[in-house]
């Protein structure tokens, strides 16, 4: 039953303010950036799956990361010696912590008040370098980690985010992008069958400098990963990239926002996705904010996914939000659909047959992300991936 609230009284004459008013408290959050934001859990009411931020996501399954004791200490990770590239943990007080972003909801919030220290990835060199950073000795604990990444003014870098296994991780990654640089960061998520994980990126890209930021989630029960890249210095550039394949069961979830809040700042949003069994779930959803000191922006947005089998269901909403009409251009595409017939005549006609036609639009489809990857170990490592997923049923 809803408690009746008293009119509130006015300064003048006595007179009460009407029931249907205070619309400044009452109207919901229309857009990303009016989300309130915090570190704390306890900002956050429990998570009911009708929030907007939560409606797509099964959330009756991540109560453990959600709602319960999250483990703090250290992620086991390893990272690969490479110069100009140095690892290091640093106390949850340190400086460098908190400069990317700041969560926006519950799951992020309690990996955030619940990790003990951050994992801190810097990059200096002034030459490409790659530098991995595996995850594959976690269980089933749930557990908060916190990872820094950052690249020194005028360095280039390319770091990979490599994830196996079993895992119940919940976890915030901040990514610092001096003036100048370059930097690649890649999320492979290519977790077993039962595992859970959510993630939220946070990006800050310096002046004249450029980030991308990839994702390829392959791999666990359920993934939601989050990637915000804030573009607040002139001539920022930001490229958020993603390729999914969701089989049977599986819930692969992304939502992308992209936050020009400076002049001349360039984005390109292109997340590709596969879908085949029985219950495969797929969640894009993209928000794309120009802000009103953001003259000059040129940004755009596309997701596309390919339906392989029935019983799959993709979501795809693309959002943008312009506040000045001083843009270069702006503009957001999604389409979801099944094989396109003329590509399956053509590579027929040609002698193919029609499974390995259909295995090769798949191919094409998803390998243009990963082509941007720019290792080619990982690369190779996942075409054989996709090409196994493909094995089970292309039909």
């Amino acid at each position: 039953m809803t408690q009746a609230v008293a009119p509130k009284e006015t300064a003048q004459h006595g007179l009460t303010a009407h029931s249907d008013g205070d619309w400044a408290n009452r109207v919901p959050v229309q857009t990303r950036s009016e989300r309130p934001v915090s570190t704390d859990v306890a900002d956050f009411a429990e998570v009911t799956g009708r929030e907007a931020v939560w409606k797509y996501t099964p959330v009756a399954k991540l109560d453990a990361v959600l709602n319960g004791q999250l483990d703090g200490s250290r992620v086991p990770v390893s990272v690969s010696a490479v110069a100009g590239v140095t690892s290091e943990w640093v106390a949850r007080s340190d400086a460098r912590i908190g400069r990317a972003g700041t969560p926006e909801e519950r799951g992020a919030a309690a990996a955030w008040s619940a990790f003990g220290e951050a994992h801190v990835v810097t990059v200096s060199s002034e030459e490409l370098v790659t530098a991995v950073v595996t995850r594959d000795a976690l269980d089933t604990t749930p557990r908060a980690g916190h990872t820094v990444i950052e690249a020194a003014p005028h360095s280039q870098g390319l770091v990979i985010l490599e994830n196996t296994g079993a895992a119940h991780l919940s976890e915030n990654v901040e990514i610092v992008v001096g003036d100048g640089a370059k930097l690649t960061v890649v999320s492979v998520q290519q977790w077993n069958d039962e595992a859970i994980h959510l993630a939220s990126h946070y990006a800050t890209v310096g002046r004249d400098a450029s980030v991308t930021h990839i994702v390829v989630s392959l791999g666990g029960k359920i993934v939601r990963l989050n990637p915000s890249i804030h573009l607040d210095h002139e001539g920022a550039n930001g490229e958020a990239l993603g390729a999914y394949f969701a089989d049977a069961g599986q819930h692969l979830e992304h939502q992308v926002y992209m936050d020009h809040d400076a002049p001349h700042t360039r984005s390109r949003v292109t997340y590709k996705g596969a879908l085949q069994g029985e219950g495969a779930h797929t969640v894009w959803i993209g928000d794309v904010l120009i802000r009103n000191n953001a003259n000059g922006t040129d940004s755009y947005e596309q997701n596309r996914n390919l339906v392989l089998t029935e019983g799959t269901r993709a979501d795809s909403i693309p959002n943008l939000e312009i506040e000045t009409g001083d843009i270069e251009g702006a503009g957001h595409a999604s389409a979801t659909g099944r094989f396109d017939d003329e590509h399956i005549f053509y590579l027929q006609s040609r002698g193919i047959s029609a499974e390995e036609a259909r295995k090769l639009v798949v191919r094409g489809f998803l390998f243009e992300v990963i082509a941007r990857i720019g290792d080619a170990a990982t690369e190779e490592r996942l075409h054989a991936a996709v090409e196994s997923e493909l094995a089970d049923s292309v039909r």
